[in-house]
């Protein structure tokens, strides 16, 4: 007996337009490195082949504050 295909209902074009929106980074932080913080960051780039800086910060930003934010979560006692 041959199995029959589940076809999943198609995604509303709204909601993805609303995701994608949602998603899109308006807001634009600078931060300024000393020179051997660049050349840190310069030599991980070259060894990891990083392409794009942005997402490098952006990555480990995000990373350090969501831990900082899973540890330090409020307890009721």
């Amino acid at each position: 007996m041959a199995k029959k295909k589940k076809t999943s209902a198609p995604v509303d074009p709204d909601y993805l337009k609303k995701q994608k929106e949602a998603l899109v980074r308006r807001h634009r932080q600078v931060i300024y490195l000393n020179d051997s913080e660049m050349a840190a960051i310069r030599q991980y780039c070259e060894k990891f082949r990083v392409g794009t800086k942005a997402v490098l910060f952006r990555e480990a930003i995000m990373e350090k504050v969501l831990k900082e934010l899973d540890d330090n979560h409020p307890t009721l006692f």
